[in-house]
């Protein structure tokens, strides 16, 4: 009797083990561009047509090997043979095509972007390669309310919605981030045209002032996602571009992908005599980003990015050269050899933990550099700037009145030091030919610029229909100067300056009207303060009447599809009210004081539509078009003895249009075509001197196969300004003109031009 019953507790033990110890495949499914976990995926067993639905947190168990479709609306479906006992990460990658559904991550509470409370512009990898990936302007020139004015490659102005649009050189009052770590400097200035196209994944925009976690971006926030890593594959890619203008363009990429770990790693060389004197331009850059799974609640990643740069400056030329002579360098530049000399890196490592299925916790630690010589004619600058950092968030997902009530809170730091120094250039004590040569000191200035922002957002929905959204940033930003050349004709302009804390609230409102539309709304705040430069006085003294420049946005957008979702379509129109209004002052030719002058008021509309013409396995065409209406006014200008109230902003175009033409077959063949019509620009406050209208026409063909399972290639050619139109591609606004020369105010844009390359990839 004892021996039967133990024999029958051996048995019930070893079918107990048996149950819970039995083979299982786990996993996560995740975006392939920013890693956010995508929930409600659909997973279909190949073999029985069994399909289940991963949970809110992405994760999946299933109970036998065999090869599985995972399937979500707004990305493109994958199949992959899963065995037993073994752990996936499954990467899917977005549909350009259903853009509305797909998860955006800018304000780190991932969410469809029909159920955004904010306009957020996204451009997909394809977007980027839809052109040359050479120069960044053709890329965000597609996007509605965004507009970058390219003088060279190395010469660039963005504004959105016409914030930016007065700072005279280079993008200022607009954040970027490059995945977590800020392209901001503690100066407010932003850089993001150097990095190499093909190294981005994805872009998402956020315009107006409707994010209450980036602190100080009056115009909006520009988002570059690295491309990540591609797990369960190792691969090899190389590309050759050549074009107008001596291009020549190399990449090479790089990656390693296990199933919880990997790299990508790439490199890229670009070298152009470019279409002007003093033109040439050379880059180099590398680009890492590692993954790594550690565990079902712990990934890390890394991110290194370095440039190398050298590019000479062919500068704004009058309009006589512009109309007659396009090819010159301004006089003084090309005399001067005026080139940038620039080496900067990014380095960022981040972590995310989370706590249970509903909670996270997301911490990046940060650091940057950049050492710049640029040789001007009217002085040589030597600067290096240094940055540490880190921000951390924590994200949930709670219930509240048994509804859903998505949070995040977190705080960002961020030091940076900045010296440089001026020398006196020679240039024109020399012969001809010889270039800038280096004189004695002007100036020398160490410049530590600090600031921090604190910030909580929540999304919470009143039921099925509708979404409020509530955030609030806290800044608070200081600069020290520190004058180290002090002699007699140079008074001491050290000093200290502390802007106080700023609070910046959000209120927002989704509300879904049918299965496809939804409308949307906000009421945000968004702030700019002064560069340490700006709020100089010319005796050296800090001005402490200066004040941030602020704003608030209120916006009213509606987006969804419609005609079975073949057709996508976006609405915004929106008022941006500006106050303090700063106004960069010259003094002299590299001398600008700030000064609050008054106030703008932003008023626009931006429309998009998107259509599958004909949407086939064999043959794809799409068709998409959008515009952009500006009425942006000087409410109150009054600048020393000049009242410009009620004149135009200066330095927007009126109006931009798109319309783009995609095609894809399943032979190979593929291609585009794109028109952008721009309208005139006011180039002074008086608005007594406008730029011209223009359009240009661009397109792109190309044949790629699999040339075997291993090795695909893909050959293109384009075709840049078809019809040669003569347009200024950047103006200067309020250009002076110095010892009786006129007024420098156009960058000639490049004549009709070319490229064509092939591009080649090895999966091992």
């Amino acid at each position: 009797m004892t021996l039967k019953r133990n024999g029958l507790f051996i048995i019930l033990f070893i079918s107990f083990t048996h149950v819970f110890s039995q083979s299982k495949i786990s996993g996560k499914i995740v975006d392939a561009d920013n890693n956010t976990y995508l929930d409600a995926v659909s997973i279909t067993n190949i073999g029985n047509q069994i399909t289940l639905i991963s949970s809110t947190n992405g994760t999946f168990q299933l109970d036998e090997s065999g090869t599985y479709v995972f399937k979500k609306e707004g990305y493109i479906e994958k199949t992959m043979t899963l065995e037993l006992d073994k752990h996936y990460i499954i990467q899917l990658d977005l549909n350009p095509s259903q853009l509305n559904e797909v998860l955006v991550s800018a304000n780190h509470l991932p969410q469809r972007l029909k159920k955004s409370v904010a306009t957020i512009g996204i451009i997909s990898s394809q977007d980027i390669q839809r052109g040359n990936h050479i120069n960044m302007n053709e890329v965000l020139n597609r996007v509605p309310g965004v507009f970058m004015q390219s003088g060279a490659l190395n010469t660039n102005r963005i504004t959105i919605r016409g914030i930016g649009s007065r700072n005279l050189f280079g993008t200022a009052k607009i954040r970027a981030y490059f995945q977590d770590i800020p392209l901001t400097s503690g100066n407010g200035d932003t850089n993001i045209e150097d990095f190499e196209l093909d190294a981005i994944g994805r872009m998402e925009i956020i315009k107006g002032a409707a994010s209450s976690i980036y602190g100080a971006g009056l115009g909006g926030t520009i988002h570059l996602t690295p491309k990540n890593t591609a797990l369960n594959q190792t691969s090899i890619g190389s590309e050759l571009t050549i074009g107008s203008f001596g291009l020549i363009k190399s990449i090479i990429s790089i990656n390693q992908g296990g199933s919880n770990n990997g790299f990508r790693a790439i490199y890229s060389s670009t070298d152009s005599d470019g279409y002007r004197d003093n033109n040439a331009y050379n880059r180099e850059t590398f680009t890492l980003n590692s993954s790594h799974y550690i565990s079902q609640k712990d990934n890390l990643s890394f991110l290194a990015s370095i440039v190398n740069l050298k590019a000479f400056i062919p500068s704004s030329i009058n309009r006589d050269d512009y109309l007659n002579d396009s090819t010159a360098a301004a006089f003084t530049w090309g005399r001067a050899k005026g080139f940038e000399d620039s080496k900067r890196g990014i380095f960022g490592l981040s972590w995310n933990h989370h706590y249970a299925d509903k909670t996270k916790h997301i911490t990046s630690v940060f650091t940057s550099f950049r050492q710049g010589y640029e040789p001007r004619p009217f002085n040589i600058l030597d600067e290096n700037t240094w940055a540490i950092g880190m921000r951390s968030r924590i994200v949930g997902n709670s219930r509240l009145f048994n509804e859903n009530l998505n949070w995040t809170i977190g705080g960002e730091v961020f030091k940076d030091s900045y010296q440089w120094s001026t020398y006196d250039n020679l240039y024109s004590d020399f012969p001809a030919g010889t270039g800038s040569v280096m004189g004695v000191r002007l100036s020398d200035f160490k410049e530590k610029r600090k600031y921090y922002n604190l910030f909580f957002e929540t999304n919470y929905d009143l039921g099925k229909k509708t979404r409020i959204s509530l955030g609030l940033n806290l800044n608070e930003t200081s600069y020290t100067l520190d004058d180290r050349f002090i002699a007699a004709n140079n008074p001491d302009q050290s000093g200290n300056r502390n802007f106080g804390t700023t609070l910046s609230p959000k209120f927002g409102i989704s509300q879904v009207l049918s299965e496809n539309t939804s409308l949307y709304g906000n009421v945000s705040h968004g702030f700019s303060p002064p560069s340490l430069e700006e709020t100089l006085l010319p005796d050296g003294l800090i001005n402490t009447n200066i004040e941030p420049e602020t704003g608030w946005n209120y916006e009213l957008g509606t987006r969804g599809s419609l005609a079975n979702e073949r057709l996508q379509f976006n609405l915004a129109i929106y008022r941006l009210s500006i106050r303090n209004l700063l106004v960069a002052r010259r003094t002299a030719a590299d001398q600008y004081i700030g000064v609050n002058a008054g106030k703008t008021q932003h008023d626009g509309l931006e429309a998009a539509l998107q259509y599958e013409v004909v949407s086939k396995a064999s043959f794809k065409i799409n068709a998409s078009a959008n515009i952009t209406l500006n009425h942006y006014k000087f409410e109150e200008f009054v600048d020393d003895d000049n009242d410009f109230s009620g004149n135009d902003l200066t330095g927007v175009p009126s109006e931009v249009f798109n319309a783009i033409v995609d095609f894809d077959s399943q032979i190979g063949l593929y291609g585009n075509i794109n028109f952008q019509q721009v309208g005139n620009m006011p180039i002074t406050d008086a608005n007594t001197l406008y730029s011209e209208s223009y359009s240009l026409t661009n397109c792109r063909i190309g044949f790629k196969r699999n040339l075997n399972k291993k090795l695909k290639f893909n050959l293109f050619i384009g075709l840049n300004n078809i019809f040669d139109k003569h347009y200024a591609s950047q103006i200067l606004i309020n250009a002076s003109s110095f010892g009786g020369s006129a007024p420098r105010y156009y960058y000639p844009g490049n004549p009709v031009n070319y490229y064509s390359g092939i591009n080649l990839n090895y999966r091992l």
